[in-house]
């Protein structure tokens, strides 16, 4: 090894995670009947229900044959952070599996955003949609390695939307059930001394510069064309 890659000792500053699991999360149904549902959705030509042809929803859908219902999580809108308990997080005894009894805290997770929900005709127009994005949350309770000091890291890995419209004699109602993938993470910064070497940039790799190809023509007829003209 040459002595500029010798190692040496360093402190260096790092989030160290103290606990990390992954929770799979269904939320309960979100369901609007009958007038909300005029109330939260506008046609593709933004006249409203009640002073359309059709007086609601349903009746305007009839005319759609095959349209189909898609759910989308609204871009940048989801909030994952921890609930803040009155006298911070509460210590939980618990038994592993091996018998031994150790010290967690309990610690709540809530989890919220929007939702776009568009109804499309059977060739994937939209023909009507929300008219504002629907909120949905969640408040979740995790046992963790959490001691004062640490910090939630919060990440949705996953996430799944599904709506339906439901029209029938007994029902008119907008379904929506939504499942995610929940990872919290509870991390500090520490310092830490480790066995390192300075890096140092790499040499660039030689690249010949790119020539244009010489410019290539078809073959040609020289006996009909031009051809000998005297």
């Amino acid at each position: 090894m040459s002595h500029s890659h010798k190692k040496h000792r360093v402190c260096i500053k790092v989030p160290k995670v103290y606990d990390w699991v992954n929770r799979q999360v269904e939320l309960p149904l979100i369901s609007f009947h009958n007038e909300e549902l005029e109330d939260i959705f506008e046609v593709n030509n933004k006249h409203c229900f009640r002073t359309s042809p059709a007086e609601t929803l349903c009746e305007f859908l009839d005319a759609f044959p095959g349209y189909q219902v898609e759910c989308n999580l609204r871009p940048d809108s989801i909030l994952c952070q921890e609930i803040t308990q009155p006298n911070g997080r509460q210590d939980i005894p618990v038994t592993l599996p091996t018998g031994e009894t150790i010290t967690l805290q309990k610690v709540k997770v809530l989890v919220k955003g929007l939702v776009d929900v568009n109804i499309l005709d059977a060739q994937g127009n939209v023909i009507a949609r929300t008219a504002e994005p629907i909120p949905f949350a969640t408040a979740q309770t995790f046992f963790m390695c959490a001691p004062e000091g640490t910090e939630l890291q919060c990440h949705v890995t996953y996430f799944q939307c599904d709506a339906d419209v439901i029209c029938t004699d007994d029902f008119q109602q907008l379904d929506i059930s939504i499942i995610l993938c929940l990872e919290p993470q509870m991390e500090t910064e520490v310092k830490l001394e480790i066995d390192a070497a300075i890096c140092k940039p790499r040499e660039e790799l030689p690249i010949e510069d790119i020539v244009c190809p010489p410019e290539k023509f078809p073959p040609q007829c020289p006996e009909i064309f031009p051809g000998d003209k005297h």
